[in-house]
């Protein structure tokens, strides 16, 4: 049954272009959404199997590569990380098939265009089921070719083109770290196969790469890189960390994802919202041994996903494009994750990537409900009063702002209620930033800047999240006067995918708290993140993520055994081992609030575009209008130089030397000769007279002489 969860779609994707031909364009629709879907009932269905019963298990369809030492398998892993993510990609793959049927209703290339999101989702899967960093590479670069071909689907428009050139590129240069990355696993550990890897490193195994005369413990390894030497955990660490920033759209290399919006919205939904922007959180997750056992690496990562949440949410402030504010907001949630897996907390991190997901693809697929609905229109300052015109639509999106903001009763748990309640992004938010909490106490580097950073980006989220919703549906109508005279309307088949994904922005923390991160999270993840005691007694010897990241350590502090005692001090009926202030608890809800009051009272007025505290023009507005100059920055650094370089080699380089020394120099030549060689053909007798006895002189000189 794992099996078919990969290669439905793939068979979706297959059949898609050929039956659009012989019966339609409906038919391949109906075709790929009807297999997408019997891909996401089975992926629900080992989700259970997996999570609360049968445990781990792998099935191996054929042996792909061998070559000396060098083996892997193609493979189909299913654990409770891989579980996990398989029914977040079928699920929102699905709905986003089914919302295509109606949003791609009048492009005469819809069948292509669910054969590219069939391949992508089997790509995705083939991915997270992976058993090896080989074919987790194939996945890895699979999405990044369908997410080519999905962004630039309207070829038609320049920005589409070069959204996809640029997409494509910048991951290159991740992928780059990451086959850095599966090249040294292999160079320390003889072996690409997760197992082996990650028994190594829980038990400080002896390593002996080719270069080594003996072989010695892994946490004794260095690794010579740029002329310095580094522990090996440390160099393969950073750079399988430089491929996630590229898939994950992380600080520098970050610049792709907003202009990734030039494709068709159900593209941002499932490519940019839940799926293969969370590939990099997902590795960091399955790695999570090695991470835990390299505290430079963690921190790196710790420190470029918080950077990256303030970094989005600063800029997603002044966004007017209504996709391009989700797409930041994207960027700045997925920062969150980054910075709870580097202090630990894995479980928090994949948490946070589920529930974003139902959030985040409620959004994207609202936006684009609302695109829809104005012509596609996507300026919100075009907008506005579409409450009323758009009422399910707007009750889906404030859902999910609701979850995105954090909104929940923090009062509620422990003592009246088993698990927090509150709308999803509440619940999953809250847990990333109890565990930098936490990491305050245990001494973790950056966890204090994690902390106060992250509730910094809560109140920045608060106010982008609720300034489109309040330009979007509140004030006046906006628009043109054809778009408000004839509006598109909004077919049941774009409208039906945001109920379950609005019911999943309500319900999924609070249903997935206590398997993810609560009381049973131990037995739910069952070893798939979390670090074996061996590795705790090899690394933990007052490092900061030895002992405390461990799956025990991890469990007690965010089950239900915690503290959350008003007090602040141990609750004695749940004897937990942390204290959590109340000001803690609160903390979240109150900086979601905070950017709320502040959007209220800038966009709720009689004049919502009327000038604010960062105003068109000022230096600030500038700053982040224009991404911190981040972009401009590389077009300085590397397109212009690029740029003169593939000049100068063109026209002096190929023009002048290749071309003008090689078959141009020599055509010319040739023509040369022969314009000389014929001013000797004059036709006159006594002319070829003195040529012959020329000649014959010559010849009777060589004869004697």
């Amino acid at each position: 049954m794992q099996a078919f969860i990969v290669l439905l779609p793939l068979f979706g994707a297959m059949l898609a272009m050929p039956i659009g031909k012989t019966s339609g364009h409906r038919a391949a629709e109906i075709v790929t959404t009807s297999l997408v879907s019997i891909a996401a009932v089975l992926a629900w269905l080992t989700f259970f199997a997996v999570g609360f019963g049968e445990g781990e298990t792998t099935i191996v369809l054929f042996e792909w590569i061998r070559s000396g030492s060098l083996q892997a398998n193609w493979a189909v892993r299913v654990d409770a990380l891989s579980a996990t993510m398989m029914i977040v990609i079928t699920t929102v793959s699905a709905l986003v098939h089914l919302y295509s049927i109606g949003y791609m209703a009048e492009d005469p290339s819809r069948s292509r265009f669910f054969a590219y999101l069939s391949l992508f989702t089997f790509a995705m899967l083939a991915l997270v089921t992976a058993d090896n960093l080989l074919q987790l590479f194939f996945g890895w670069e699979g999405v990044g070719v369908a997410s080519y071909l999905l962004i630039g689907f309207w070829h038609h428009k320049k920005s589409a083109n070069d959204a996809a050139i640029k997409a494509f590129v910048v991951n290159r240069v991740g992928d780059v770290g990451l086959g850095l990355g599966i090249m040294a696993c292999y160079f320390v550990f003889g072996s690409v196969e997760f197992d082996p890897i990650l028994d190594i490193i829980r038990t400080d195994g002896m390593v002996q790469p080719p270069f080594a005369a003996e072989a010695v413990h892994l946490s004794d390894l260095s690794i010579k890189f740029l002329d310095r030497t580094y522990p090996a955990i440390e160099i393969i660490g950073v750079l399988l960390f430089i491929g996630a920033m590229g898939k994950s759209a992380q600080f520098l290399l970050h610049t792709w994802l907003p202009d990734a919006m030039e494709g068709p919205t159900p593209v941002s939904a499932l490519i940019h919202a839940a799926t293969m922007v969370t590939a990099g959180v997902f590795l960091v997750c399955r790695m999570s041994d090695l991470y835990a056992a390299a505290p430079v690496a963690s921190a790196i990562v710790t420190v470029i996903g918080l950077t990256t949440a303030i970094f989005a949410a600063t800029v997603g402030l002044v966004q007017t494009d209504i996709k391009r504010v989700i797409a930041y907001s994207t960027a700045s949630q997925l920062g969150y994750m980054f910075f709870a897996a580097g202090l630990g907390g894995y479980g928090a991190a994949m948490f946070h990537l589920t529930t974003h997901a139902a959030f985040k693809a409620l959004l994207f697929l609202g936006a684009g409900a609302v695109i829809h609905f104005s012509h596609h229109e996507q300026d919100m300052r075009n907008m506005g009063g579409l409450r009323t015109q758009m009422p399910l639509t707007f009750i889906c999106m404030m859902l999910g702002t609701l979850a995105i903001t954090g909104v929940g009763l923090p009062f509620l748990y422990p003592d009246f209620a088993p698990f927090p309640v509150g709308f999803a992004g509440f619940v999953s938010k809250d847990v990333i930033l109890e565990e930098a909490f936490f990491g305050i106490e245990a001494g973790k580097a950056f966890a204090s800047a994690a902390f106060f950073g992250g509730l910094f980006a809560a109140v920045l989220t608060g106010f982008y999240s609720w300034r489109l919703i309040f330009l979007t549906f509140f004030g006046k109508w906006r628009a043109p006067a054809e778009v408000r005279k004839h509006p598109h309307s909004v077919p049941n088949v774009m409208l039906i995918p945001l109920i379950p994904l609005a019911i999943g922005a309500v319900f999924a923390g609070m249903v997935f708290y206590k398997p993810f991160v609560g009381k049973g999270a131990e037995k739910f993840w069952d070893g798939a993140i979390h670090i074996a005691h061996e590795a705790e007694a090899a690394y933990g010897d007052g490092d900061s993520h030895g002992a405390e990241h461990g799956a025990d350590a991890y469990a007690d502090s965010h089950s239900a055994e915690a503290t959350y005692a008003d007090d602040g001090h141990a609750d004695e009926e749940h004897g937990g081992s942390h204290d959590i202030p109340i000001w803690v608890l609160w903390a979240p809800l109150i900086a979601g609030t905070l950017g709320l009051i502040a959007a209220m009272y800038q966009y709720l007025g009689e004049d919502p575009l009327k000038p604010g505290l960062i105003r068109e023009g000022g230096l600030l507005y500038e700053f982040l209008k224009n991404r911190w100059y981040i972009d401009r920055l590389y077009q300085i650094l590397f397109q212009e130089p690029a740029r003169i370089i593939g000049r100068v080699l063109w026209k002096y380089g190929d023009e002048a030397i290749i071309d003008g020394g090689g078959p141009n120099g020599l055509a010319k030549l040739m023509i040369i000769g022969a314009q000389r060689a014929v001013s000797l053909q004059t036709g006159f007798v006594f002319h070829y007279a003195f040529v012959m006895l020329l000649g014959v002189i010559i010849l009777l000189s060589l004869i004697v002489f």
